[in-house]
């Protein structure tokens, strides 16, 4: 047996140390109040720094914030903006069916943000019952630069799961927070206190911190069908 097949052959059985680290990755929304070492979260943006993007372009810029009064007021910012869109297209407030056809209009125009979730999520954090970056000790923000080329929202992704995947490595816990965008779409304050402005626009946030219990494990996801093309035929794996 050749040194390929002997290679193929020990992963039909075992997973990679990548694959261990992907697979078993879950968003933690539960976090201890020490501060993560600063050695560690230098390791975890290099990882999003190595990140492959278009042209090798780099299109992003990463913000590190640590200082608990500034999370405090990027989620206070964030939570007033979402209890003035509950007070303004929350339909399924009683006493206020009325806004129903004002809802659909916004949902329309922004379908991607007022989806079923998010629109959901909005009345949660509106109502204190969801956090935003759920007590972590470190937020990291990134930004794209617009002026990227192909896909600088891919890109920023990209670099985004290499972060969370290498804090994993490491035994942190992260979670994925979009919602702080509010604050820099409609508030001044944000983009002019950290410096932000053409051609960086706010892409996504990673809350960084050490997870309370163990919660990391696979879980159950959707399977979604796969079309195989191969020596002349198409079938359907998975």
């Amino acid at each position: 047996m050749g040194k390929q097949e002997e290679i193929a052959e020990k992963f039909k059985t075992e997973w990679t140390p990548t694959e261990d680290v992907i697979l078993k990755r879950r968003s933690v929304r539960n976090y201890k109040k020490e501060q993560v070492p600063e050695f560690m979260i230098k390791r975890i943006i290099e990882a999003g720094r190595f990140a492959p993007s278009a042209g090798n372009s780099q299109p992003w810029k990463f913000i590190v914030v640590r200082e608990p009064e500034i999370i405090k007021g990027l989620t206070d910012t964030t939570v007033k903006i979402c209890k003035l869109f509950k007070a303004l297209i929350d339909y399924r407030i009683p006493g206020k069916r009325w806004l129903l056809p004002i809802a659909k209009f916004n949902i329309k125009v922004k379908p991607r943000d007022l989806a079923p979730v998010p629109f959901g999520a909005v009345s949660f954090i509106a109502d204190g019952k969801l956090g935003l970056f759920h007590g972590a000790p470190t937020v990291i923000l990134i930004f794209k630069d617009v002026r990227g080329v192909s896909n600088p929202d891919l890109d920023c992704g990209i670099a985004g799961q290499n972060m969370v995947l290498a804090a994993h490595s490491m035994g942190l816990g992260t979670c994925w927070v979009g919602f702080v965008k509010l604050a820099f779409q409609y508030v001044l304050k944000w983009k002019k206190f950290f410096g932000i402005s053409y051609p960086y626009k706010f892409a996504t946030s990673i809350a960084v911190g050490w997870p309370v219990g163990e919660p990391d494990g696979m879980v159950k996801r959707v399977t979604h069908a796969v079309d195989w093309y191969e020596n002349g035929s198409k079938k359907t794996n998975y």
